[in-house]
């Protein structure tokens, strides 16, 4: 997979591009602001783009402009973006899209190199991956804002926001230390409950419940 990266922290940047090397992914270029990211996507047309929300010069969203662009430009083309703090726009905008191979991490998860690049790889395969911190955030407003997600119960707010961080059946039924069989149970009432259309691919099934909660 080749991979092009948006940071303007040099170090960052380098560092990124050392784990991702050493993942088994060919860093094509590495960009220090929006429209050198811009460049070298188009020069290169990588398989996947990880880049940072805010680039120089104004260090607001140039980096989420870009992947938008990019995003619309290249249908095909992963997008990952990092964030240093949880923004939950940032998701819903990305949610808009309505494509395949979307990411939305802080950049906290990248210490942990492991699932950081298998969260990369998730996405690359057309998956939907939105960061647990900001699942957690969109959950609790929908709680609060008295719709469906109130009449869950725990078990089912508990599988709903590992549904919604794009893990597999097995995945959640390893977390939460229960059978597959009663995952799938438990989506099933949750989708009822929350009047989501059932469907068996799994992009799908994250991108109904993520838009759902992002409503």
């Amino acid at each position: 997979m080749q991979v092009v990266i948006g940071e303007d922290e040099a170090l960052l940047r380098r560092g990124l591009t050392l784990i991702l090397q050493d993942a088994g992914f060919e860093v094509a270029g590495g960009a220090a602001d929006a429209v050198q990211l811009t460049e070298l996507v188009h020069r290169h047309r990588p398989d996947m783009v990880i880049t940072d929300v805010r680039m120089p010069p104004t260090h607001t969203d140039e980096g989420m402009a870009a992947a938008l662009e990019m995003a619309r430009a290249y249908p095909r083309m992963s997008i990952v973006v990092l964030s240093q703090h949880v923004q939950r726009r940032y998701a819903v905008e990305l949610l808009a899209e309505k494509r395949n191979g979307i990411g939305y991490l802080l950049k906290q998860r990248i210490g942990d190199v492991d699932t950081f690049c298998a969260d990369l790889r998730r996405v690359h395969a057309g998956g939907a991956v939105i960061d647990p911190e900001v699942v957690a955030i969109m959950v609790a407003r929908a709680g609060r804002d008295g719709s469906a997600i109130g009449r869950l119960t725990p078990r089912q707010h508990e599988v709903l926001t590992l549904v919604a961080e794009g893990r597999s059946n097995s995945s959640i039924a390893e977390a939460l230390t229960i059978t597959e069989k009663a995952v799938v149970q438990h989506t099933s009432r949750i989708y009822d409950t929350l009047g989501i259309a059932l469907d068996d691919d799994a992009h799908r099934r994250v991108m109904a419940v993520l838009k759902y909660l992002a409503a």
